[in-house]
């Protein structure tokens, strides 16, 4: 299967990393020296995605900004002999065209994907969510494409987390057709322990079918008004396949501090030019602790 365009929904507030989102936008905070915005639209490049539509909202043009050449900055690292960061800053704009739309007001997941429908047309799309930072190669998108393709249907990526926790996640009912792939019959929204169908918790990947913009279309407001994506997809769900598949990798919770912390450090500690010294790092503070 071939998807061309992502919608990367950006257009919250950032209230767990303030007060510094006031002025820079969570998408653009960073794990070691990129914003945690470029992983995603990292993935989704090496997936053969081509157009990134970011929905944002008033006050966060920087992240516009980020993905822009910078004419004035090239010719000054390259009068600088600086060829490392001039390759590093052309490589962000070279990465996939990239657009925004605007959400007028912070009416929910599943509003924001729907303000992005005439930008995607009449074709399957994906949707990631930022603060989901997967580290593994090939990428979780390039993972679902190819569930996609052979079952023929949309995919949500799930992961298993612990039977005591569930209460705080959207979880699948779904029957194994294949391995670590199966086929939802519905959604489960944050269900208590004992109602809950499996521990397959949701994560922030979708590959959907251009109908998910009539689904959400249908979709009334639910809980502080807002339009859920998983109620637009229990609606999708009455026409079209969707399966659940266990991505392959290690997901960071971006959307907190610590798990924010979390991934700068180990994703530090697997590059060349930073691992001996975070490791030195975590040893010294080691040190410290056990001296208390």
């Amino acid at each position: 299967m071939q998807v061309r365009k992502a919608v990367i929904p950006a257009a919250g507030l950032g209230t767990r990393f303030l007060p510094i989102t006031k002025a820079v936008p969570k998408e653009l905070l960073p794990i070691i020296d990129r914003p945690m915005l470029q992983y995603v639209v990292e993935e989704a490049a090496e997936a053969g995605v081509e157009e990134i539509i970011v929905v944002t909202s008033r006050g966060k043009e920087s992240i516009a900004s980020y993905f822009q050449p910078r004419p004035e900055l090239e010719d000054r690292l390259a009068g600088s002999g600086a060829s490392d960061l001039l390759e590093s800053i052309q490589y962000v704009s070279s990465l996939a065209h990239v657009s925004f739309v605007i959400q007028e007001e912070p009416l929910g997941l599943g509003h924001a994907v729907l303000t992005a429908s005439d930008a995607v047309g009449d074709e399957p799309f994906v949707v990631i969510l930022p603060d989901d930072v997967v580290d593994h190669r090939p990428g979780v998108i390039s993972q679902m494409l190819d569930v996609a393709s052979k079952f023929q249907g949309g995919v949500i990526a799930v992961e298993q987390v612990p039977w005591e926790t569930i209460h705080n996640y959207g979880v699948v009912d779904a029957e194994e057709r294949d391995t670590r792939t199966h086929f939802i019959k519905q959604l489960v929204e944050k269900p208590a322990r004992e109602d809950a169908p499996s521990n397959l918790s949701i994560v922030g990947r979708y590959i959907l079918p251009a109908e998910i913009f009539d689904c959400l279309e249908r979709t009334p407001p639910g809980a502080k008004g807002e339009i859920q994506l998983t109620d637009g997809i229990q609606l999708l769900l009455e026409q079209h396949d969707v399966y659940a598949y266990e991505f392959l990798g290690t997901r960071y919770d971006g959307g907190t501090p610590m798990g924010l912390l979390r991934a700068s450090l180990e994703f530090g500690m697997a590059r060349e030019d930073t691992g001996d010294e975070i490791r030195a790092l975590i040893r010294e503070l080691a040190n410290d602790l056990s001296d208390d």
